[in-house]
């Protein structure tokens, strides 16, 4: 190992000044006091969503008390509303915050992605932190505002990409900023989603609203539309395979809810919305992004005009940064396995995870052990997907990988993320740990570097610390908000031909005058952000 003052410490020193955010990622050793100024008291915390992901959300800070619940679906809300018998419900949030405001600390958000910017600031307008689910915003000023608010309210604040507060983005970091990969000119990542319907170019016929679900209140901010559940019983709706995406649900699911709306543009942000806050959470935490230059989606088959396509690949463009150089980001979504894998690896080898990958992730409440850690037995072997130079715009491969589970998220290699270094090549999974060097050979004698980022607490604790008063949590806005914008900037490019050209000081595209309109949201009448 080394010692003293090497050359790769000195780039630790040249990348990282002023460029990691105080805190931001657990930075001060008060992780072990926990950083409370009342550590004892707990916070009244109320949810916004309290069926679906808000179950994990509200179970990973029971410990504190959980005052109030605002869902529009009863049925959806159901168990959540008798594990929390003397919580007052509500089906309409803003009802909820104006009668409760003076009993509520703090509020979890896990709604739609269309209704995360306007739930989260009008919660932090009347001075309470948030929690917001991924992707923090379904549009690019939504989460500009959200940034800025955060700031000036000065509220705890947290987006629920859980990858951020695992071991394994923060061990990736560090060996990246080592040097020992060299300069990241290349990444790619993918995901097996959808799970849910996309490509629908006909909306069924309109059908009653059922008695539990106040459809005005659910669509919130977007236009206002005829309900319909696609003829199907949602109610009844259970896991099973369909045509399309690997583990797509079944359209018994409902056209819009509770689950398929993922896959509209008006309501969710797709595959991208779903998991690229957490496979590209270590990408942007280790290679420092900011804004990009461009985005590009290369490839889509299955277009609609108001759903989301069947698959599609997009590349972000970010420039130079620090001392790092200009990279390419390329994102493929519907992949049955991995869509890239680097000249001169062999085909035996794994390319997610395997024996001795660094970083583990810990359990997630309501979510089960999962995850692959360090020492456990072989990975998914990988398909074929994309080889070497085939590996450009356009050329998704979707040949299957074999494989036993990964942890949520998908399969071991079916999902993940590959680091292309001009000395070498680095992998994570799903929620940025499984950390591996490749090939194998290398892998198995690297000594990981020192340790620059204290390690977190968990997801729910890093923002329950922050909440009372403690350091502030991993993924807080001015984290979390220029990390989504440029996720969700892929959305928009689903719209167009070509290459977007961003200027992100002033939030426009440059070279394409209708791609602005996507940029901030529409509301509807009767609705606000503030």
């Amino acid at each position: 190992m080394d010692s003293g003052f090497t050359r790769r410490h000195f780039f630790y020193g040249s990348v990282l000044a002023g460029a990691v955010p105080a805190g931001g990622f657990g930075s001060v050793p008060s992780l072990k006091a926990l950083g409370y100024k009342s550590p004892n008291e707990k916070l009244n915390i109320a949810a916004i969503g309290a069926g679906g992901r808000a179950v994990p959300d509200i179970s990973g800070c029971a410990g504190e008390n959980i005052v109030a619940l605002a869902d529009p679906d009863e049925k959806r809300a159901e168990a959540t509303y008798k594990r929390f018998e003397k919580a007052p419900k509500y089906k309409d949030f803003r009802r909820m915050l104006d009668k409760e405001a003076n009993h509520i600390d703090a509020v979890i958000i896990a709604t739609p992605d269309h209704m995360h910017g306007t739930a989260a600031m009008w919660s932090m307008e009347r001075g309470k932190h948030v929690f917001v689910e991924k992707p923090l915003t379904r549009t690019v000023w939504e989460a500009r505002q959200l940034t800025k608010a955060a700031a000036r309210y000065q509220v705890a604040t947290q987006m629920g990409n859980q990858g951020y507060s695992n071991d394994g983005a923060r061990v990736a970091s560090e060996i990246i900023w080592s040097g020992e990969i060299g300069q990241v000119t290349e990444v790619h990542a993918w995901t097996t989603r959808p799970i849910w319907p996309q490509g629908m170019v006909e909306v069924p016929k309109e059908e009653p609203v059922p008695s539990p679900l106040d459809w005005d209140a659910w669509l919130g901010i977007a236009n206002l539309r005829p309900y319909t559940s696609g003829g199907f019983d949602s109610a009844a709706a259970a896991p099973e395979p369909a045509s399309g995406a690997p583990g797509s649900r079944s359209p018994r699911y409902g056209f819009y809810l509770p689950f398929n709306w993922r896959g509209f543009f008006d309501f969710g942000c797709g595959p991208l919305g779903d998991m690229a806050c957490h496979i590209l959470g270590a990408v942007n935490m280790a290679l420092l992004l900011g804004a990009p230059t461009s985005v590009e989606v290369v490839k889509q088959e299955g277009k609609s005009s108001f759903a989301f396509p069947k698959k599609s690949v997009t590349v972000f463009e970010f420039p130079a940064r620090k001392n790092m150089a200009a990279v390419k980001v390329y994102w493929y979504d519907a992949a049955t396995g991995p869509m890239y894998r680097p000249p001169g690896i062999a085909e035996s080898e794994p390319l997610i995870g395997g024996e001795g990958a660094f970083g583990r992730r810990p359990p997630m409440p309501g979510m089960g052990p999962g995850g692959v850690r360090a020492g456990a037995p072989a990975a998914a072997r990988p398909g074929a997907g994309m080889r070497g130079a085939a590996a450009g715009p356009g050329g998704a491969g979707t040949a299957p990988g074999a494989g036993a589970r990964g942890g949520p998220g998908g399969f071991a290699g079916r999902e993940g993320v590959v680091f292309v270094g001009d000395k070498g090549v680095l992998t994570t999974d799903t929620y940025g740990a499984s950390v591996r060097l490749l090939p194998e050979a290398r892998h198995k004698e690297y000594k990981l570097p020192p340790e620059l980022l204290t390690r977190s607490p968990g997801h729910y604790r890093d923002w329950i610390r922050a909440c009372k008063g403690g350091e502030p949590a991993c993924s807080e806005f001015s984290v979390a908000g220029p990390f989504t914008e440029w996720v969700v900037m892929g959305v928009i490019a689903l719209h167009f031909e070509g290459k977007l050209r961003w200027d992100s000081a002033k939030m426009r595209f440059t070279n394409n005058q209708e791609a602005n309109r996507y940029v901030k949201p529409a509301f509807r009448k009767g609705w606000s952000f503030t």
